[in-house]
């Protein structure tokens, strides 16, 4: 399996985890209100990928970064 690797500022990180965040709020609330079967079953799939890699993401940059890195306020930037 290829991978990629990116070289990242803090500051990078934290928009990256937080617009992963916003994807993970938008896909949930699809599968929650939605009535077609198909959709929930796509978006429940991609839902399942997105929260590991999100899980696996935010670890490992909070253990470079520290917990502020899940800080998503204006003022933190």
């Amino acid at each position: 399996m290829k991978s990629l690797q990116l070289n990242l500022v803090e500051s990078d990180v934290r928009l990256i985890l937080e617009a992963l965040h916003e994807l993970e709020a938008k896909w949930a609330a699809i599968c929650k209100a939605s009535d077609d079967e198909d959709e929930v079953a796509e978006y429940g799939n991609d839902l399942i990928e997105l929260r590991l890699l999100l899980k696996t993401t935010e670890a490992q940059a909070v253990d470079i970064f520290g917990d502020g890195v899940k800080n998503f306020s204006i003022e933190s930037l």
